[in-house]
């Protein structure tokens, strides 16, 4: 195998690409000038600067790679859609432009469960995908839609992996976010926090996207990928405040309130072109309200995934990842 990583300044790819190289396998990555690689440093990873706007550098990343990890995208929940579009949208497809080589084994989209369109109850990888109106749920789907396309119209081979809630050292939104709120005492739960969060610990997710890409069954299938602990929003994040030696947030918004003040709050923002984010997203209420536990057993049946580091373990290695951030480390 030689792979190649997109999005590895990031979370998700940057982590594949530290296993991937601790694995023995030749890495390669596609950076733009200046993005922080510092979780990379040491490690045998060729870097090639580029984006996924830039052609030629899309044909240098790809040449001679038999396995493509497509991890790039934007994942937050408030920025400009044009923003959203370009990444998860236009990138995908230049990159799917690129792919078509001889060398080339499996491709692996990494897709997301908010696909689904945020249903009340978590469905299994048959269930359609649905645009909920949200900039991301939209583009993630027609970015997923692209890659099948391709697969249809090129015999691509591909493979789509659809997480639902990562969180780990590095982790941005669910982790170092949700730890910024908890220390500031801003953090608030929705409907008690009873919502399972479908959480899936970084290193499981990646080690379920390194089968997925490598066995032979898997090649034209989509998975649901998720710890399957069952644990709530609520025990999230108090087990977060608890290992921080911080309060247990308080805040509790019913979500028939959350969504139409998250709407008001989204609209004061655009019309008055304020900087940073709202307060309170409606992306965010579905993913504190609606029941994130989307099923994986497709993934534990046809490539063996078993979630190897528990809910409890990786809230101890997050909160210590954060800890040494704090500390400066």
């Amino acid at each position: 195998m030689t792979a190649l990583v997109t999005g590895a300044s990031g979370f998700l790819g940057g982590r594949l690409a530290q296993v991937l190289a601790a694995d023995g396998v030749p890495v390669r990555i596609l950076a733009r000038r200046g993005a922080g690689l510092r979780h990379l440093a040491g490690l045998p990873v060729e870097v090639v600067e580029g984006s996924l706007a830039d052609a030629p550098a899309l044909a240098a990343a790809v040449r001679g790679i038999t396995h493509i990890y497509h991890c790039a995208g934007c994942s937050t929940d408030w920025a400009p859609e044009a923003a959203f579009f370009a990444a998860n949208v236009e990138g995908v497809r230049n990159l799917l432009a690129a792919a078509g080589g001889g060398s080339l084994r499996r491709l692996l989209h990494v897709s997301t469960t908010d696909v689904y369109g945020y249903p009340c109850a978590p469905c299994d990888e048959s269930h359609p995908t649905a645009d909920a109106g949200l900039p991301y749920n939209r583009t993630k789907r027609l970015g997923e839609e692209c890659v099948w396309e391709a697969r249809r119209n090129t015999g691509l081979p591909v493979t789509v992996v659809r997480p639902a809630t990562i969180f780990g050292p590095r982790g941005q939104a669910f982790t170092a976010g949700i730890a910024r709120h908890i220390r500031q005492g801003s953090m608030a739960v929705i409907d008690g926090g009873r919502a399972p969060g479908g959480f899936c610990y970084v290193d499981n997710a990646v080690r379920a996207m390194i089968q997925a890409a490598t066995t032979p069954q898997a090649e034209g299938r989509a998975y649901n990928i998720a710890d399957g602990s069952g644990k709530t929003w609520r025990a999230y994040v108090d087990a977060l405040a608890d290992a921080l030696g911080k309060r247990r947030p308080v805040l509790d918004l019913p979500s028939a309130v959350a969504q139409p003040l998250a709407r008001s709050l989204e609209a004061c923002h655009r019309a008055l072109h304020l900087p940073g984010r709202p307060l309170l997203t409606r992306h965010a209420v579905y993913l504190l309200s609606r029941n994130q536990e989307y099923p994986a057993e497709r993934a534990r049946r046809e490539f063996g995934f078993a979630p190897e580091v528990g809910f409890a373990e990786g809230v101890a290695r997050a909160v210590e990842w954060l800890e040494r951030e704090r500390a400066g480390g």
